[in-house]
């Protein structure tokens, strides 16, 4: 297949567009800046532009047999109406795109924060996103990009969508180096006892997922499903493996979870007024999502798309910690 990946500048999106070439297609990558795979890996190009111009979405379009759309504003934080306009109005043009293109395959990845309304998560399959109960920007707008692509499922197009859970590996400035950076500073409590079972995946396992839902679109398509490891661990855990694959002091000083909430809450407000540089040091949804069970049954995940995780998290930790240079290859 012809395949266009978006969002390819970042982890997740370089490592999808990397899986599917070394399964044999041919990717087209489009994001703002170039992937850094054009002339590395063999099947790929870039092409360059904002998946909000409907002009240069065609053009990327063309020629192309299916699209795994992962482009998305990722932020704790910001405008609205730039959430809205990069996870829903580009979403929205992709799909029309596609139909007046003859596209005949859409991988939709999405987050299983659509459907987290604050409480636990504990055992669930990927259950109907909710926009009105979705939590803060991203969610919300995740959540109504994913109705849409399911809408936009047919017999001459195909959607899938996939909602990998906590994405993380080696290179990753979104989860594990935010993490790191604030535990090296001494900012990283844990919320709770830190005993909340939470899934993630390590990113070449979130590659391989999206790339066999691409696979079996054709026989799951207007489904979504959740991609975890499928190896649930304590918060405090899963950050201390990351701490100490960096070779930072894990987490020791905890605050309750009401009060993280309450102060989340509290910066939302000041951060809407006064934005800061960074991402805000906390929000309700962080605290939310760090002091509450969020673990998701995979069992039809591996069954529809015949896929299984081939790294483990201990493994991952491993190679996390080569990359820091804190163990030896």
């Amino acid at each position: 297949m012809k395949v266009l990946v978006t969002g390819a500048s970042g982890l997740l999106g370089r490592a999808v567009a990397t899986e599917i070439a070394r399964a044999g297609h041919s990717v087209r990558t489009f994001q703002r800046r170039p992937s850094g795979l054009a002339g590395v890996v063999d099947g790929v190009e870039d092409a360059l532009g904002s998946v909000t111009d409907a002009a240069v979405v065609a053009s990327a379009l063309a020629g192309m047999d299916a699209i795994v759309h992962l482009a998305a504003k990722v932020s704790l934080a910001g405008e609205p109406a730039e959430f809205d306009a990069v996870n829903v109005g580009a979403t929205r043009t992709l799909l029309a795109a596609a139909k007046t293109a003859g596209v005949g395959r859409f991988v939709f990845v999405s987050s299983p924060s659509v459907a987290h309304s604050g409480s636990s998560i504990v055992g669930d399959a990927a259950l109907p996103a909710d926009p009105e109960r979705a939590r803060g920007d991203y969610a919300r707008t995740k959540a109504k990009a994913e109705l849409l692509a399911l809408a936009a499922d047919s017999d001459e197009l195909h959607v899938v969508v996939v909602r990998p859970h906590l994405v993380w590996g080696p290179g990753d400035t979104q989860l594990v180096e935010r993490i790191v950076d604030r535990a090296r500073a001494g900012r990283l409590p844990l919320l709770g006892h830190g005993a909340a079972l939470i899934d993630s995946i390590y990113v070449d396992n979130a590659a391989s997922g999206i790339t066999a839902a691409l696979h079996r679109v054709d026989a799951v398509h207007g489904n979504s499903y959740v991609l975890t490891n499928g190896e649930p661990r304590p918060v405090a855990e899963l950050l201390a493996g990351m701490c100490t694959a960096a070779g930072v002091r894990t987490p020791a000083w905890r605050v309750p979870a009401a009060l993280a909430r309450a102060a989340g809450s509290l910066i939302e407000i000041v951060w809407s007024i006064k934005p800061g540089v960074d991402e805000p040091p906390m929000t309700r949804f962080l605290a939310e999502q760090l002091s509450t069970a969020h673990w998701f049954d995979q069992r039809r995940t591996r069954e529809d798309l015949q896929w299984t995780p081939a790294v483990s998290l201990d493994e991952g930790f491993r190679r996390l910690a080569i990359s820091y240079g804190t163990v030896a290859p």
